[in-house]
Order: C-alpha cells, then structure tokens, then sequence
C-alpha cells in the first residue's frame, strides 16, 4: 500500500529572496516531495502557509499518512486551529517528520512541550552527520555518516525532552555538536525530527538527505492506519465493569456522562 505524504512547506524565502529562489525555483516543498515520490513506496505530494487552512483542511488530513514540515521565517502566521488539527492527527497515528527550522514551529513546540530553543550560526561550514543507531530503519544504507559541505549550525542545548531514539549527531567545523536526528513517540504517531535544511543551501538535493527522508517516512508510517479512540475518555459504567462490583461513595458524574476537560 502506497504511503500518502505530504510536505508542508512555509513557501517564504522561495518567493523573496534570490539566493533561495535560485536553489529551489519551485520550491524548498516541491523538491522534497519530488524526491519522497521517488520511491514508489511513497506518494507525495505539498502544501504551503498561503493556501487556505495552509493546504491542511481536515478531509486532507484524515487521508494523509506522514505529514513532513518545514518552516522558519513566520511560524507566528500558522493559525492555531491548524496547529490543533495536525496534533490531533498526530496522536491518532499520522506520522510527522519536522525539518531544520521547524524546530520553532507551533506544532513541534506544542508536541514536545518545551522552549525547542538552541544555539545557531549561519556561516555555510561543514556538517558531519554521525550515525549513532546504525540498525534504525532511518539510517539504513547510510553508512557511518555523511558530510554537508554547507549548512547553517545548531548547537547544544538543544531544549527537548528525551528523544526515544538518536539516530544522528552533526559536528560542525567550528566545533559545535547537535542531536540532529531524534525519534518521539505522541499518542499513536512516530515523530522524527532532522536538522539539515538550510534554505540558503542545497541540502535538500543531496541524495544522502533525499534517502534519510525516505527512509523516515517509511519509519512514521503507520499501517495500522488511525486510531481516533486514543483520544476519547470514556465514564465506564458500573454494569460494563469486567469483574462485578458494587458501587460506593460520592460521585460527581452521572451515569454515562462526560467528565471534565
């Protein structure tokens, strides 16, 4: 069964600055899901910040498997009825994979629970991406690790929970280490968050960057499909209890009704 994926894209820096329009001419979103459809696995396709409900109305979103996000000049602009959206899908089991900036988007941030705050410097230096879980299905067939001659630095701290997994950890030539590839588990959805991505840099057409996103959307998907009773909190009634007991004390619901919110 094919794997329905669709990358959100902020769709900014593509418009309004020459440097980022000349490496992605149509876009920092058209060229990840180009390269996601590559694998006939997986069928891609985008989204973008301008589009009503930024191309992420429900109906999408029930029909969507890995959502993949990139952002970073107007996180602010995302309405929060979008950001509830996609979190709800998330702990019914759509996959997400969050990219570079996205870091400081609403819905990592809502997600994780924390500040997501770390160090940065933008002065095009090396990356080397160490592998550090070489059996995750994210790194397979990536070696031991890989290099990007260009790309903007983060640094530790990085201010997010505990990942499940670390698949990769980048050295940077000024010095500086970074968690770049981390594994969540929210509700019933794999979350996995990965560092490269730069817009002024062309990361995204770097076949080593290309595979590590196939392999992750193939990683958050999951083929048990949704599971919207994850999110329900059903008042049990005594009768339905599985051994028979007897009902004691004070109650503040009545029978059958919801509780508090």
């Amino acid at each position: 069964m094919t794997i329905r994926a669709v990358v959100w894209g902020e769709n900014i820096h593509e418009r309004t600055n020459e440097v980022v329009a000349g490496i992605y001419p149509e876009g920092m979103h058209a060229t990840i899901a180009k390269a996601l459809s590559a694998d006939k696995a997986i069928s891609a396709s985008t989204a973008t910040l301008e589009q009503p409900e930024h191309g992420l109305p429900e109906a999408r979103l029930a029909e969507t498997d890995v959502l993949v996000w990139w952002g970073h000049k107007d996180h602010g602009a995302v309405a929060d009825e979008v950001v509830e959206r996609v979190a709800k899908r998330v702990w019914e089991g759509m996959g997400l994979i969050v990219l570079h900036s996205g870091h400081f988007s609403k819905i990592f941030k809502r997600l994780m629970g924390t500040s997501c705050t770390l160090k940065w410097r933008e002065a095009g230096e090396r990356e080397r991406l160490w592998v550090t879980s070489p059996n995750h299905p994210i790194a397979e067939g990536v070696g031991e690790f890989f290099e990007l001659e260009n790309e903007e630095m983060y640094g530790e701290q990085f201010a997010v929970p505990e990942p499940l997994e670390t698949v990769f950890i980048s050295w940077f030539q000024g010095g500086e280490v970074f968690r770049s590839g981390l594994t969540y588990r929210r509700g019933a959805g794999n979350v996995f968050y990965f560092r490269p991505g730069h817009e002024t840099y062309p990361t995204y057409h770097d076949a080593m960057v290309q595979k590590v996103l196939r392999n992750a959307v193939k990683w958050a998907h999951n083929p048990q499909g949704s599971n919207p009773a994850i999110l329900k909190a059903p008042n049990v009634p005594v009768e339905k209890a599985l051994e028979p007991i007897e009902e004691r004390g004070g109650k503040l619901h009545a029978h059958g009704e919801a509780g508090f919110r």
